[in-house]
């Protein structure tokens, strides 16, 4: 494994319990990063906690990031316990269950919205003032191969995923005089928890339309999102980047 550098820096991961996003705290862990660990969820947070055990220094924040004054209260613990935040990665997402456009669920399209897209929204008017003030923040925002080629009976999820990449070419502009990076990470499908959201169906087809004939590992993510997460990331920002087995043809 390759070293990245992030000694002396602070990372939050949202929704950084299970999946993707537990990878990630544990490659900034690895990295030399100390890492706030936001999720919905207490007892997958607490079994995150004694995961990461031992591998550095974690923090964990029950955090819905529908609601901003848990997002709020998530950050001012953070900065309290570490002092600062560099890196935020908006990782916090749900698919919703499948279905046509034309049927789906109204609650299920809301709820899809409100974590995958308003959430990172909110989230980022948390952090990103003090990443400017200090001069000083690493973005990375999680979208997906979805948002950029759509999925039949996924498409409220790949819209969500779209608007995130458009946010993050929008934000990358408007920080791009700071020393604050954001990017984006485009991954064709991982098989983690999220996975049963989905149909057989569904995931199945997915299999399909990768050309390497595997689905990604949540290491693999964990790998590019740490180079975005660090100084060595220099030059990039308001950019998407593909993770998928060759699936992504644009």
């Amino acid at each position: 494994m390759n070293k990245i550098d992030l000694d002396g820096r602070s990372a939050v991961v949202t929704g950084g319990a299970q999946g993707i996003g537990l990878a990630v705290a544990e490659r900034f862990l690895q990295s030399g990063a100390s890492v706030a660990i936001w999720d919905a969820n207490p007892l997958r947070l607490s079994a995150a906690q004694s995961e990461l055990a031992g591998k550095g220094r974690v923090e964990v924040m029950t955090c819905d990031v529908t609601q901003e004054d848990s997002i709020g209260a998530a950050a001012d613990a953070t900065e309290t316990r570490l002092g600062k935040i560099d890196i935020l990665v908006n990782n916090a997402g749900i698919t919703g269950p499948n279905g046509p456009v034309w049927d789906y669920p109204i609650s299920d399209m809301r709820r899809v919205i409100d974590v995958n897209l308003i959430g990172v929204i909110l989230c980022l008017r948390a952090v990103v003032p003090g990443m400017v003030t200090r001069n000083y923040g690493r973005i990375v925002n999680m979208s997906s191969i979805g948002g950029k080629e759509g999925s039949p009976n996924a498409g409220v999820y790949c819209a969500s995923k779209a608007a995130v990449m458009a946010l993050t070419k929008s934000l990358g502009k408007e920080l791009a005089g700071t020393n604050v990076l954001a990017n984006c990470v485009a991954p064709a499908a991982v098989p983690t928890a999220i996975f049963e959201q989905m149909t057989e169906k569904h995931i199945a087809w997915m299999l399909s339309k990768i050309p390497m004939g595997r689905f990604g590992k949540v290491e693999e993510i964990a790998a590019l999102v740490a180079w975005l997460a660090s100084e060595d990331c220099s030059f990039s920002t308001g950019a998407t980047f593909d993770i998928s087995g060759g699936r992504a043809t644009y």
